[in-house]
């Protein structure tokens, strides 16, 4: 018998405001609303977005030995992940792969460090239990604990250039977020016994400089009873500013552009080498690995592997996962994933998103499919592939980078 779809906090409001709905990771999600999916993803490069992203799982890393099992198990050298090889510290957030032995992808993870012996791992959907059972394994012989808070926490985003500006108007002033803090930082807790950030409504919330769009926003961790009310909030504040909430289709099309993996999708079940991310991969400059983990030896002698290479098309038209990679005639392989980045398009062969200053006047691009592919060999950037499906074929070209002047990385007084 097929398990029933969870549904999330918001999904009566997700109904109420016409949304079409899907299953993904377990539950029963908004894909898009009644702005349309184009719309979403223009607003989130122009206005700003908000999306239910409460299906994600977190867990609760704590104790004298927590970091030790955190090195272990994450891809990403904490001891040198931050601006010029620092550690990471109280208030700061980092990204990488936890493995298993033969280096394949369990998951992908943001750890962000709330005290020298604590950290909250943010992960995907439907796999809270699957992660903590492997940690709690990985831990044994430590003095650390490892806790599934997958439906004790709650997350939504905000995303766009106007994010900063709405999110003030709910929150009650604060300093924290007066001064400039970088991307990958967070500050406040979702815990009200905490010093934290609280919204006008009384809520304690944890405010974070991260996102899956590529573009300028915060994540927002809540408790359960603060998070509808704060999406309300949000709502309601945002009007002015042209907000819209948005589905998973945006935010599948803005992650494709922005260059991001979808796990157990774009990585997965296959060595985690060979691919656009290996910033989450600590090495140094010989391109060793900076410390060992959990699935470091597998990764060893395996760069004549599989590879996966991003993608750029000539137009908007897309093709579906698993179709075939060609390369004159010959089958390399197959797509991960295919997206219409709705917010850019090449005006006499430049590439422009809705961001670029420099785009002409008038610019109303017609979106151009991307995302990636993996192969059983190594392409150049600017290689022509073909890609095949049951309804069509189309020719796209091997980039080392898609939509431009995305904005995460924004200086800070310039969004306010």
């Amino acid at each position: 018998m097929t398990e029933a779809l969870k549904k999330t906090l918001l999904f009566d409001w997700h109904k109420q405001n016409g949304a079409r709905f899907s299953g993904f990771g377990g539950y029963e999600m908004p894909l898009w609303y009644k702005a349309g999916p184009i719309k979403e993803h223009q607003v989130v490069l122009q206005q700003a977005g908000l999306f239910d992203t409460s299906h994600m799982s977190q867990l609760l890393i704590e104790g004298p030995e927590a970091f030790t099992l955190l090195q272990k198990a994450l891809s990403k050298d904490l001891s040198c992940c931050i601006g010029k090889g620092r550690p990471i510290e109280k208030g700061r957030a980092t990204y990488g792969f936890l493995l298993n032995e033969e280096g394949f992808v369990l998951d992908d993870a943001i750890v962000m460090m709330e005290d020298k012996e604590q950290y909250l791992l943010v992960i995907n959907a439907g796999t809270g239990q699957a992660i903590s059972d492997h940690l709690k394994k990985l831990a044994k012989g430590l003095d650390v604990a490892v806790s599934d808070l997958t439906g004790k926490l709650f997350k939504l985003d905000l995303q766009g250039p106007e994010a900063l500006k709405i999110l003030k108007n709910i929150l009650k002033p604060t300093k924290k977020l007066e001064a400039p803090f970088p991307y990958f930082s967070f500050v406040g807790h979702y815990d009200h016994l905490q010093e934290g950030v609280q919204t006008q409504s009384g809520y304690s919330v944890m405010v974070s400089r991260t996102g899956y769009t590529g573009e300028f926003g915060f994540e927002l961790i809540l408790r359960p009873d603060a998070f509808e009310q704060t999406w309300l909030d949000l709502m309601e504040a945002g009007e002015p500013f042209g907000l819209l909430p948005c589905g998973l289709g945006a935010r599948d099309s803005l992650r494709c552009g922005a260059q991001l993996p979808l796990s157990h999708q774009d990585i997965g079940e296959w060595p985690c080498s060979n691919h656009p991310w290996e910033f989450a991969l600590s090495k140094t400059e010989d391109g060793r690995f900076s410390k060992d983990f959990v699935g470091a030896t597998a990764l060893l002698g395996t760069e004549n592997t599989e590879h996966t290479l991003t993608f750029i098309g000539d137009n908007g038209r897309k093709v579906e996962g698993g179709a075939e990679v060609l390369l004159e005639g010959e089958l390399l392989g197959s797509v991960l994933s295919c997206a219409t980045d709705m917010g850019m398009d090449r005006v006499d062969g430049t590439l422009y998103s809705l961001s670029s200053p420099e785009a002409p006047t008038g610019f109303k691009p017609k979106g151009l499919s991307c995302g990636f592919v993996k192969l059983n060999k190594a392409l150049p950037t600017g290689t022509r592939i073909q890609l095949k499906d049951k309804r069509r074929e189309l020719e796209v070209t091997v980039t080392d980078t898609l939509r431009p002047h995305r904005s995460a990385r924004a200086k800070w007084e310039t969004m306010g």
